[in-house]
């Protein structure tokens, strides 16, 4: 007799014991439990979500304010300066002062000139003035009290004076304006200078300019009395010229090397912090006048916003530093954390709530159903069919899933063999399974790139063996082919794991150093040569020594192609067999100096 399923829970004798499973056992309790477990796992990725929005809002806030602060300290710097760069500037153009410089000690000329000096340092802001004659090297100076006005020189610049460095430096420029930010020994003034060139027909003939008092530009220009926002010039080496601090002012930076000036990347916490400023630099001077990238780096252990603006007109950079936790502040954005987080709750809830309509319930409907049976209840029972469905649905995904996976981690694993066979097939030799000229080429950019980068050089050797045709012809190709293995494994172990060998072709074979001059190559073309003759030769089925080689080497030049290469040790390699084989020729350098060890 067959029994049906539905036939054996109207038995009461084969019905299953109404036991209640335990709490934990039970789907409403794990469902609960996992809907709270839910809910505690989204908080973390909700919380880094708000962290992230509000830090993108705030950075992109602050880098809309950083660049109109950058472009605002610009305005000011340059609508300080410009004003005196135009009158400098003029000033050297100015015919009474090229013929003044042309014709010092002529009275006549002197008084035009002095007279037209005397004229543009009344006009300056600070009422200050200097020139440097270049023919003589003589340095007049007047302030606004007219102290030299009787007699307006003070000194003469001289090449071996470090102080005169400005001058020396400037003049060599040949022709425009630039700022110094330097104290004059003799004069005792620290002000940020501006030197123009007086250039007639291509001649240089001196130095015009003036200066603007440090303490007052900086409190024109740089001194902000904002929180969280902070403004500097700095010139194109990262010199700082204007900053609030007056002790981090680099001094006579247009005469000191890079590695003494005290500039803006030595504020900064890492190398890439300091990479990200350059960068900015190279942006907003690319970009011309109206670009002010900005970007976020650290200072002190603090995170900043930077903007950058360039003063074309004096090759300077305005930087801006803003920090964001105090422009604009994140506890902005507490209301709207808030918010997500109410929306969130309401979200489990809501799940919750639809988990049980459309799963508990029905599986409660399952339940009261198998219970009528059993009781014998058939009126009472009602199968819910959808929930059957969703089991056979779970449980063919999670093998459908299983199965392409497994299907696809085979394929991935069946194509990356055949693509390493491939390679190997490629790029190895088929007779001796070392590299082949193709494989040779690819290890040789490799090792190209690897000199370039460490800025030395490489070793190439090419490796004939004498007489091979008469092994072939005496004592067959099986012989020959056995010495050109031989020889390959002798190649393969007598090298550095870090260097490699390949058959070049026919009897020829190539070998590659890393990191080799010509003394090291000397030495290993010589071990090689000598390793060479140890390769036996069969010969009536007994092995003897005999095989010889001629070696032709050359050192290889960062970013020198593999054909030069090549070449240099073709012509090596024809020079040992020239001079009698069974000896190597190393080139050392492209003017054909040459070394050789023989026999």
């Amino acid at each position: 007799m067959v029994v049906s399923p539905l036939d054996q829970f109207s038995d009461p004798a084969m019905a299953p014991s109404p036991e209640r499973p335990p709490l934990l056992a039970t789907l409403r309790t794990r469902v609960l439990l996992m809907v709270v477990g839910v809910f505690a796992v989204l908080l973390v990725p909700a919380y880094f979500i708000f962290e992230r929005i509000s830090s993108e809002t705030t950075l992109t806030l602050g880098s809309a304010l950083a660049s109109k602060q950058a472009q605002y300290d610009r305005y000011r710097g340059m609508a300080a300066l410009d004003k005196e760069l135009t009158l400098a500037g003029t000033l050297a153009r100015d015919p009474a002062i090229m013929d003044w410089a042309d014709n010092e000690f002529d009275p006549d000329v002197q008084a035009r000139g002095l007279a037209a000096f005397e004229h543009y340092r009344a006009a300056f802001t600070d009422r200050s003035a200097f020139i440097v004659l270049d023919a003589s090297g003589n340095y007049y100076f007047n302030d606004a009290q007219q102290s030299y006005s009787d007699d307006p020189y003070r000194y003469t610049v001289r090449s071996d004076n470090p102080r005169d460095g400005w001058y020396f430096t400037t003049r060599a420029r040949g022709e425009g304006c630039y700022l110094n930010v330097d104290h004059d020994d003799v004069l005792r003034l620290t002000n940020v200078w501006i030197n123009c060139v007086i250039n007639r027909e291509g001649r240089v003939l001196g130095i015009v300019g003036t200066g603007i008092n440090l303490s007052a530009f900086i409190r024109e220009v740089v001194d902000i009395d904002q929180p969280g926002i902070e403004s500097m010039f700095v010139d194109a080496t990262g010199a700082v010229q204007a900053h609030p601090d007056a002790s981090l002012v680099d001094f006579h930076s247009l005469t000191k090397d890079i590695a003494d000036q005290q500039t803006i990347f030595a504020m900064l916490d890492t190398e890439a912090d300091r990479t990200a400023l350059t960068r900015l630099m190279e942006g907003a001077r690319e970009g011309g006048e109206g670009s002010v990238p900005t970007a976020m780096v650290s200072l002190a252990g603090s995170p900043m916003l930077v903007g950058v603006g360039y003063l074309g007109g004096i090759d300077w950079y305005n930087v801006t530093l803003m920090d964001p936790d105090v422009i604009v502040g994140q506890s902005l954005f507490q209301p709207v954390g808030g918010l997500a987080l109410i929306v969130l709750l309401a979200a489990a809830l809501g799940m919750t709530v639809l988990f049980k309509t459309a799963v508990l319930d029905r599986l409660e409907t399952i339940e009261a159903g198998i219970d009528g049976l059993r009781q014998g209840k058939r009126g009472q029972i009602r199968l819910d069919r959808g929930n059957d469905e969703i089991g056979r649905l779970s449980r063919t995904l999670v093998a459908m899933v299983s199965a392409v996976t497994a299907s696809q981690r085979d394929l991935e694993r069946q194509v990356k063999e055949r693509t390493e066979d491939l390679e190997d097939l490629v790029n190895r030799d088929s007779l001796t399974g070392i590299f082949n000229r193709r494989g040779v080429a690819q290890g040789f950019a490799d090792f190209s790139d690897w000199a370039r980068q460490r800025k030395t050089t490489i070793g190439l050797i090419l490796i004939d063996v004498d007489g091979f045709k008469a092994i072939n012809d005496s004592l067959g190709h099986a012989t020959g082919d056995a010495v050109l293995i031989a020889l390959a494994e002798r190649l393969s172990q007598a090298i550095r794991r870090s260097d490699l060998c390949g058959r070049w072709g026919g009897d020829e074979f190539v070998v590659v150093i890393r990191g080799c001059d010509a003394a090291v190559l000397n030495r290993i073309a010589g071990e090689l040569l000598e390793m060479t003759r140890t390769v036996p030769v069969p010969q009536d089925g007994a092995a003897s020594p005999g095989l010889t080689a001629s070696i032709g080497a050359c050192v290889v030049s960062p970013g020198e192609s593999l054909q030069r290469a090549t070449d240099l040790a073709d012509q090596a390699l024809y020079r040992a067999k020239h001079e009698g084989r069974d000896r190597a020729v190393i080139v050392a350098t492209e003017d054909d100096d040459t070394a050789r060890v023989s026999a």
